[in-house]
């Protein structure tokens, strides 16, 4: 649960509202972390999720697997046989996992997988090269089965893997708005080729309005604003919302409400929030 004296919200989610990316933690106990830590983890339980989510209108749910607990998914796969409202979820898991683990973890809603690269990783020759082994493996198997590649990658990163996500058969989310740096603003020849992809693309690349705290750092991120009003204008029908919660090792600088306020900067118009909220990730996660 966040730690920052949250504000009030300002709207209430439309009918059939999806939360596209948040976390949940149990009991260390219970639940062993992994090897590499990048935060220290918090308690954040299904129950402290949805009283907060419930109460601003969500109805429909996206668990996405915490780095913390590395391939390790029994976490979140535990929580999404005890919620009773429409959910999905997004695993990591190795690239060569059985077929039939990927048919237990689809029963269970899951439809996609991570690829996960630490955000504040610095630039390293060669570094994305090395990751396109186990995305071509993910993409011959995902596309088969209408699952998508979940992209968390620092903005360099994303740019360098803009010909490789031009190319994939499956569906694929860049989470975090492709973490292209706001102090940088909107007209970065990486951003500016994310928006071509977006535009031009064979329209497979989804966008997630997720973790604008790991991007800017301006108070009220209003640095940001330009880089999310031009995903929505480029690809307005492939842009989802997630809350990130519980932010982890950001919840003494933001609030859950305060981030979903954001929406109404970003996307002033009722019948545009609808479809962040409502119609895409319906659409991508055929709820």
């Amino acid at each position: 649960m966040s730690l920052f004296q949250d504000e009030p919200a300002r709207f209430r989610a439309p009918a059939g509202a999806c939360d596209a990316h948040f976390h949940v933690f149990g009991p260390a106990e219970r639940y062993p972390y992994g090897d590499e830590l990048r935060y220290a983890p918090p308690l954040a339980p299904l129950e402290d999720y949805l009283a907060h989510a419930q109460a601003n209108g969500f109805e429909r749910f996206v668990f996405v697997q915490p780095s913390a607990y590395g391939r390790d998914n029994a976490c979140m796969l535990d929580a999404m046989t005890q919620i009773t409202l429409p959910c999905r979820g997004i695993v990591d898991v190795d690239e060569n996992v059985p077929d039939a683990e990927l048919d237990r973890m689809h029963a269970l809603g899951v439809r996609g997988v991570r690829l996960n690269v630490r955000p504040i990783k610095p630039f390293e020759a060669g570094f994305t090269q090395t990751l396109l082994p186990r995305i071509e493996r993910l993409d011959a198997r995902l596309s088969e089965r209408g699952w998508q590649i979940d992209f968390l990658t620092p903005g360099w990163c994303t740019h360098e893997l803009l010909p490789t996500l031009r190319q994939l058969r499956s569906q694929h989310t860049i989470a975090h708005m492709g973490l292209f740096l706001a102090k940088d603003g909107p007209d970065t020849a990486g951003f500016r080729a994310f928006l071509d992809l977006l535009e031009n693309g064979p329209g497979r690349t989804w966008v997630k309005l997720t973790g604008v705290y790991r991007m800017s750092e301006t108070p009220g991120f209003g640095d940001a604003d330009p880089i999310a009003q031009a995903l929505i204008a480029t690809a307005p029908d492939r842009i989802i919302w997630g809350s990130d919660y519980p932010h982890l090792s950001f919840a003494d600088k933001v609030g859950s409400n305060q981030l979903f306020n954001l929406l109404l900067r970003w996307a002033p118009d009722e019948a545009a929030r609808h479809r962040i909220l409502v119609d895409n990730p319906k659409a991508l996660f055929g709820f």
